[in-house]
Protein backbone atom coordinates (compact mmCIF):
# COMPACT_ATOMS: atom_id res chain seq x y z
CA UNK A 1 0.00 0.00 0.00
CA UNK A 2 1.35 3.47 -0.90
CA UNK A 3 0.38 6.73 -1.90
CA UNK A 4 1.48 10.52 -1.01
CA UNK A 5 1.59 11.49 1.90
CA UNK A 6 -0.22 14.30 4.09
CA UNK A 7 -0.96 15.14 7.79
CA UNK A 8 -4.43 13.17 7.79
CA UNK A 9 -2.59 10.28 6.11
CA UNK A 10 0.08 9.89 8.49
CA UNK A 11 -2.11 10.39 10.94
CA UNK A 12 -3.77 7.48 10.33
CA UNK A 13 -0.64 5.07 10.52
CA UNK A 14 0.24 6.48 13.75
CA UNK A 15 -3.75 5.47 14.92
CA UNK A 16 -2.15 1.82 14.71
CA UNK A 17 0.50 2.38 17.05
CA UNK A 18 0.38 1.92 20.59
CA UNK A 19 2.31 4.16 23.84
CA UNK A 20 3.99 1.46 25.19
CA UNK A 21 2.98 2.59 28.46
CA UNK A 22 -0.85 2.94 28.40
CA UNK A 23 -1.35 0.49 25.33
CA UNK A 24 -3.36 3.05 24.02
CA UNK A 25 -3.02 4.77 20.00
CA UNK A 26 -0.59 7.54 20.54
CA UNK A 27 -3.22 9.77 18.72
CA UNK A 28 -5.72 9.25 21.63
CA UNK A 29 -3.24 10.76 24.55
CA UNK A 30 -2.51 13.92 22.80
CA UNK A 31 1.57 11.95 21.99
CA UNK A 32 1.84 13.11 18.49
CA UNK A 33 2.74 16.77 18.73
CA UNK A 34 3.41 17.47 14.93
CA UNK A 35 3.59 16.27 11.58
CA UNK A 36 4.81 17.68 8.36
CA UNK A 37 4.03 15.46 5.22
CA UNK A 38 4.83 16.23 2.03
CA UNK A 39 6.18 14.09 -1.29
CA UNK A 40 9.64 14.72 -0.21
CA UNK A 41 9.70 13.98 3.35
CA UNK A 42 7.86 13.26 6.42
CA UNK A 43 8.84 14.47 9.62
CA UNK A 44 6.89 13.65 13.09
CA UNK A 45 7.36 14.91 16.72
CA UNK A 46 6.20 12.06 19.26
CA UNK A 47 6.07 12.29 22.56
CA UNK A 48 6.13 9.41 25.16
CA UNK A 49 6.71 9.37 28.99
CA UNK A 50 9.63 8.57 30.46
CA UNK A 51 7.98 5.57 32.01
CA UNK A 52 8.93 3.66 28.63
CA UNK A 53 12.38 5.63 28.81
CA UNK A 54 13.92 2.37 27.59
CA UNK A 55 11.95 1.80 24.73
CA UNK A 56 12.34 5.36 23.06
CA UNK A 57 14.93 4.22 20.33
CA UNK A 58 12.95 0.87 19.50
CA UNK A 59 9.71 3.19 19.07
CA UNK A 60 11.05 4.89 16.69
CA UNK A 61 12.44 2.68 14.94
CA UNK A 62 8.98 0.88 14.46
CA UNK A 63 7.30 4.15 13.64
CA UNK A 64 10.21 4.81 10.89
CA UNK A 65 9.81 1.59 9.44
CA UNK A 66 5.88 1.54 9.27
CA UNK A 67 5.92 4.91 8.12
CA UNK A 68 8.67 3.74 5.42
CA UNK A 69 6.22 0.77 4.48
CA UNK A 70 2.95 2.82 3.97
CA UNK A 71 4.93 5.48 2.06
CA UNK A 72 7.94 4.03 0.39
CA UNK A 73 8.08 7.26 -2.37
CA UNK A 74 8.97 9.21 -0.19
CA UNK A 75 12.91 9.19 0.55
CA UNK A 76 13.44 11.19 3.86
CA UNK A 77 11.20 9.69 7.11
CA UNK A 78 12.54 11.57 10.40
CA UNK A 79 10.72 10.70 13.86
CA UNK A 80 11.69 12.82 16.77
CA UNK A 81 10.61 11.42 20.36
CA UNK A 82 10.26 14.51 22.81
CA UNK A 83 9.18 13.74 26.71
CA UNK A 84 5.39 13.37 27.52
CA UNK A 85 4.17 14.32 31.12
CA UNK A 86 1.84 11.85 32.51
CA UNK A 87 2.08 11.83 36.47
CA UNK A 88 1.19 8.74 38.34
CA UNK A 89 -1.30 8.32 40.34
CA UNK A 90 -1.33 7.05 44.41
CA UNK A 91 -1.29 3.50 44.56
CA UNK A 92 -2.72 1.70 47.61
CA UNK A 93 -3.22 2.14 51.04
CA UNK A 94 0.32 4.30 51.54
CA UNK A 95 -0.51 6.48 48.75
CA UNK A 96 2.77 5.84 46.75
CA UNK A 97 3.06 7.95 43.79
CA UNK A 98 4.29 5.49 41.30
CA UNK A 99 3.31 3.84 37.96
CA UNK A 100 4.58 0.52 38.50
CA UNK A 101 6.24 -1.99 41.45
CA UNK A 102 8.52 -4.28 40.66
CA UNK A 103 9.55 -7.06 43.31
CA UNK A 104 12.86 -9.13 42.33
CA UNK A 105 13.08 -12.29 44.70
CA UNK A 106 14.76 -15.33 44.58
CA UNK A 107 14.44 -19.25 46.11
CA UNK A 108 17.70 -18.50 48.16
CA UNK A 109 20.36 -16.42 49.03
CA UNK A 110 23.77 -16.30 47.40
CA UNK A 111 22.47 -16.38 43.58
CA UNK A 112 22.87 -12.17 43.24
CA UNK A 113 19.27 -11.45 43.96
CA UNK A 114 20.38 -7.78 45.27
CA UNK A 115 22.82 -7.08 42.21
CA UNK A 116 20.00 -7.96 39.50
CA UNK A 117 17.76 -5.61 41.56
CA UNK A 118 19.90 -2.96 41.46
CA UNK A 119 21.35 -3.25 38.49
CA UNK A 120 17.22 -3.13 36.73
CA UNK A 121 16.97 0.05 38.98
CA UNK A 122 20.00 1.90 37.66
CA UNK A 123 19.45 0.69 33.97
CA UNK A 124 16.21 2.31 34.14
CA UNK A 125 16.93 5.18 35.54
CA UNK A 126 19.80 5.55 33.03
CA UNK A 127 17.36 5.59 30.41
CA UNK A 128 15.63 7.95 31.79
CA UNK A 129 13.05 6.12 33.63
CA UNK A 130 12.60 8.04 37.32
CA UNK A 131 13.33 5.58 39.39
CA UNK A 132 13.40 4.13 43.02
CA UNK A 133 14.65 1.32 44.99
CA UNK A 134 13.62 -0.22 48.08
CA UNK A 135 15.93 -2.87 49.96
CA UNK A 136 13.46 -4.87 51.53
CA UNK A 137 16.18 -7.85 52.18
CA UNK A 138 15.51 -6.84 56.20
CA UNK A 139 17.92 -9.81 57.50
CA UNK A 140 20.25 -9.81 55.19
CA UNK A 141 20.47 -5.50 53.22
CA UNK A 142 23.37 -5.81 50.90
CA UNK A 143 21.78 -2.68 48.50
CA UNK A 144 24.02 -0.08 50.61
CA UNK A 145 27.06 -1.74 50.37
CA UNK A 146 26.47 -2.51 46.56
CA UNK A 147 25.95 1.20 46.05
CA UNK A 148 28.69 2.47 48.05
CA UNK A 149 25.89 4.28 50.65
CA UNK A 150 26.39 4.52 54.26
CA UNK A 151 25.07 6.86 57.41
CA UNK A 152 21.40 7.07 58.40
CA UNK A 153 18.73 9.04 56.99
CA UNK A 154 17.28 12.56 57.77
CA UNK A 155 14.22 13.14 58.90
CA UNK A 156 12.24 15.76 57.71
CA UNK A 157 8.69 16.84 58.71
CA UNK A 158 8.09 12.92 59.98
CA UNK A 159 8.96 12.13 56.54
CA UNK A 160 12.21 9.83 55.69
CA UNK A 161 14.72 11.46 53.36
CA UNK A 162 15.97 8.29 51.16
CA UNK A 163 19.85 8.18 50.63
CA UNK A 164 20.61 9.86 46.81
CA UNK A 165 22.79 7.88 44.02
CA UNK A 166 23.74 9.42 40.99
CA UNK A 167 23.13 7.85 37.91
CA UNK A 168 23.42 9.36 34.80
CA UNK A 169 21.74 12.67 34.60
CA UNK A 170 19.58 12.45 37.70
CA UNK A 171 19.18 11.04 41.72
CA UNK A 172 17.82 7.89 42.16
CA UNK A 173 16.45 7.73 45.92
CA UNK A 174 17.47 4.64 47.94
CA UNK A 175 15.76 3.12 51.05
CA UNK A 176 17.40 0.30 53.19
CA UNK A 177 17.03 -1.11 56.71
CA UNK A 178 21.01 -1.35 56.19
CA UNK A 179 21.25 2.18 56.79
CA UNK A 180 19.04 1.97 59.99
CA UNK A 181 21.03 -1.05 61.70
CA UNK A 182 24.10 -0.83 62.65
CA UNK A 183 26.89 -3.13 60.42
CA UNK A 184 27.04 -6.58 62.29
CA UNK A 185 23.82 -6.12 64.09
CA UNK A 186 21.50 -8.94 63.63
CA UNK A 187 17.91 -8.46 63.24
CA UNK A 188 16.05 -10.55 64.73
CA UNK A 189 12.04 -9.75 64.36
CA UNK A 190 8.61 -11.72 64.03
CA UNK A 191 6.01 -10.76 61.07
CA UNK A 192 4.02 -7.88 62.42
CA UNK A 193 7.36 -5.94 63.00
CA UNK A 194 8.93 -6.95 59.78
CA UNK A 195 5.10 -5.97 58.16
CA UNK A 196 5.12 -2.33 60.17
CA UNK A 197 9.39 -1.77 58.97
CA UNK A 198 8.35 -2.30 55.60
CA UNK A 199 5.14 -0.33 55.74
CA UNK A 200 6.93 2.10 56.97
CA UNK A 201 9.55 3.02 54.48
CA UNK A 202 7.37 2.21 51.59
CA UNK A 203 4.85 5.30 53.14
CA UNK A 204 7.11 7.31 55.14
CA UNK A 205 10.16 7.92 52.74
CA UNK A 206 10.04 10.71 50.28
CA UNK A 207 10.22 8.79 46.94
CA UNK A 208 9.14 11.39 44.88
CA UNK A 209 7.01 11.19 41.49
CA UNK A 210 8.20 7.45 40.24
CA UNK A 211 7.84 5.77 37.08
CA UNK A 212 9.26 2.66 38.77
CA UNK A 213 9.78 1.01 42.41
CA UNK A 214 12.20 -1.78 42.00
CA UNK A 215 12.06 -3.78 45.64
CA UNK A 216 14.56 -6.14 46.57
CA UNK A 217 13.27 -8.97 48.00
CA UNK A 218 14.19 -11.16 50.89
CA UNK A 219 15.45 -14.82 49.69
CA UNK A 220 13.08 -17.40 50.18
CA UNK A 221 9.44 -17.71 50.87
CA UNK A 222 8.88 -15.01 54.26
CA UNK A 223 6.15 -12.92 55.08
CA UNK A 224 7.31 -9.74 53.10
CA UNK A 225 5.82 -10.54 50.07
CA UNK A 226 2.64 -11.00 51.82
CA UNK A 227 3.16 -7.47 53.32
CA UNK A 228 3.86 -5.87 50.08
CA UNK A 229 0.85 -7.74 48.31
CA UNK A 230 -1.54 -6.56 51.55
CA UNK A 231 -0.11 -3.05 50.92
CA UNK A 232 0.83 -1.96 47.73
CA UNK A 233 -0.78 -3.41 43.64
CA UNK A 234 2.51 -4.88 42.48
CA UNK A 235 2.97 -4.52 38.98
CA UNK A 236 4.29 -8.04 39.49
CA UNK A 237 7.88 -10.34 40.16
CA UNK A 238 11.18 -11.13 39.07
CA UNK A 239 12.64 -14.17 39.66
CA UNK A 240 16.52 -14.41 39.89
CA UNK A 241 18.28 -18.23 40.06
CA UNK A 242 21.33 -19.60 38.55
CA UNK A 243 21.16 -22.89 36.41
CA UNK A 244 21.82 -25.24 38.85
CA UNK A 245 19.12 -27.94 40.17
CA UNK A 246 18.96 -26.70 43.68
CA UNK A 247 18.61 -23.10 42.92
CA UNK A 248 15.70 -23.65 40.25
CA UNK A 249 14.04 -25.97 42.59
CA UNK A 250 14.08 -22.80 45.35
CA UNK A 251 13.24 -20.68 42.38
CA UNK A 252 10.05 -22.64 41.93
CA UNK A 253 8.91 -22.25 45.44
CA UNK A 254 9.17 -18.64 44.77
CA UNK A 255 7.19 -18.61 41.85
CA UNK A 256 4.96 -20.53 43.57
CA UNK A 257 4.58 -17.85 46.50
CA UNK A 258 4.33 -15.19 44.23
CA UNK A 259 1.49 -16.70 42.26
CA UNK A 260 -0.12 -17.76 45.46
CA UNK A 261 -0.30 -13.86 47.00
CA UNK A 262 -1.49 -12.93 43.43
CA UNK A 263 1.63 -10.86 42.43
CA UNK A 264 1.97 -11.42 38.56
CA UNK A 265 5.07 -12.76 37.25
CA UNK A 266 7.13 -10.77 35.22
CA UNK A 267 9.84 -12.96 34.31
CA UNK A 268 12.85 -15.13 35.08
CA UNK A 269 16.69 -13.78 34.98
CA UNK A 270 19.72 -16.41 35.23
CA UNK A 271 22.69 -15.22 37.00
CA UNK A 272 25.97 -16.82 37.00
CA UNK A 273 24.87 -19.17 33.87
CA UNK A 274 28.55 -19.40 32.82
CA UNK A 275 32.23 -17.97 32.72
CA UNK A 276 34.64 -17.18 29.74
CA UNK A 277 38.06 -17.78 30.61
CA UNK A 278 39.31 -14.61 29.98
CA UNK A 279 42.96 -16.04 29.11
CA UNK A 280 41.69 -18.41 26.29
CA UNK A 281 38.59 -17.60 25.77
CA UNK A 282 36.91 -20.73 26.27
CA UNK A 283 33.19 -20.74 27.73
CA UNK A 284 32.96 -22.67 31.12
CA UNK A 285 29.21 -23.89 32.31
CA UNK A 286 29.99 -24.16 36.03
CA UNK A 287 26.69 -24.29 37.64
CA UNK A 288 25.15 -26.15 34.23
CA UNK A 289 23.45 -24.10 31.49
CA UNK A 290 20.13 -23.30 30.63
CA UNK A 291 18.07 -24.26 33.65
CA UNK A 292 16.13 -20.98 34.27
CA UNK A 293 15.34 -20.88 30.12
CA UNK A 294 13.75 -24.19 30.45
CA UNK A 295 11.87 -23.76 33.72
CA UNK A 296 11.15 -20.32 32.73
CA UNK A 297 9.11 -21.91 29.42
CA UNK A 298 7.82 -25.09 31.90
CA UNK A 299 6.33 -22.42 34.10
CA UNK A 300 4.67 -19.99 31.31
CA UNK A 301 7.03 -17.48 32.54
CA UNK A 302 9.23 -14.90 30.50
CA UNK A 303 12.67 -15.40 30.25
CA UNK A 304 14.37 -12.04 30.81
CA UNK A 305 18.08 -13.08 29.87
CA UNK A 306 21.06 -14.18 31.33
CA UNK A 307 24.22 -12.72 33.65
CA UNK A 308 27.43 -14.61 33.16
CA UNK A 309 29.98 -14.79 35.88
CA UNK A 310 32.20 -11.88 35.29
CA UNK A 311 35.00 -10.47 38.17
CA UNK A 312 34.20 -6.94 36.87
CA UNK A 313 30.82 -7.31 38.08
CA UNK A 314 32.07 -8.75 41.51
CA UNK A 315 34.73 -6.18 42.11
CA UNK A 316 32.41 -3.66 41.44
CA UNK A 317 29.83 -4.85 43.82
CA UNK A 318 32.32 -5.15 46.63
CA UNK A 319 33.62 -1.93 45.90
CA UNK A 320 30.20 -0.08 46.11
CA UNK A 321 30.07 0.75 42.66
CA UNK A 322 27.61 -1.37 40.92
CA UNK A 323 27.19 1.49 38.87
CA UNK A 324 29.98 0.73 36.75
CA UNK A 325 28.62 -2.11 35.46
CA UNK A 326 27.12 -0.29 32.79
CA UNK A 327 30.11 1.50 31.83
CA UNK A 328 32.16 -2.33 31.22
CA UNK A 329 31.87 -3.78 28.06
CA UNK A 330 31.00 -7.39 29.21
CA UNK A 331 28.49 -6.70 31.68
CA UNK A 332 26.39 -3.67 30.07
CA UNK A 333 24.78 -5.88 27.09
CA UNK A 334 23.49 -8.27 29.63
CA UNK A 335 21.79 -6.02 32.02
CA UNK A 336 20.63 -3.42 29.40
CA UNK A 337 18.68 -6.36 27.30
CA UNK A 338 17.18 -7.71 30.89
CA UNK A 339 15.75 -3.87 31.33
CA UNK A 340 14.75 -3.62 27.51
CA UNK A 341 12.92 -7.11 28.05
CA UNK A 342 10.80 -6.12 31.26
CA UNK A 343 10.04 -3.45 29.84
CA UNK A 344 9.45 -4.69 26.92
CA UNK A 345 6.84 -7.17 28.16
CA UNK A 346 5.41 -5.28 30.34
CA UNK A 347 4.44 -2.77 27.50
CA UNK A 348 3.52 -5.89 25.57
CA UNK A 349 0.71 -6.58 28.12
CA UNK A 350 -0.98 -3.13 27.66
CA UNK A 351 -1.06 -3.20 24.50
CA UNK A 352 -3.19 -6.53 24.46
CA UNK A 353 -5.54 -4.76 27.21
CA UNK A 354 -9.09 -4.32 26.33
CA UNK A 355 -9.42 -0.46 24.80
CA UNK A 356 -10.50 2.05 27.38
CA UNK A 357 -12.87 4.29 26.70
CA UNK A 358 -11.44 7.70 24.94
CA UNK A 359 -10.49 10.08 27.19
CA UNK A 360 -10.40 13.68 26.24
CA UNK A 361 -6.80 15.39 25.67
CA UNK A 362 -6.04 17.74 27.89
Amino acid sequence: MSGMPNDAAVRAVLAGIADPETGRPLTEMGQVRSIAADAGSIAVSIGLTTHSAVLWAATRARIEEVLRSRFPAVPAVAVEIVPHDRPPGKLGQIGLEAKSVIAVGSGKGGVGKSTIAASIAIGLARAGSRVGLLDADVYGPSVPHLLGLTGRPQIEEGKIVPHLLDVGRQRMPVMSMGFLVPAGEAVVWRGPMLHGAITQMLRDTLWGTLDYLIIDMPPGTGDIALTLSQVLPLTGAVVVCTPQDVALLDATKAIAMFRKVNIPLLGMVENMAFFVCPDTGKRYDIFGSGGAKRTAQELDIPFLGEVPIQIPIREHGDAGRTTANYDDPQARPYLEAICTRLIGNLAATSAARPPLPSLPVL
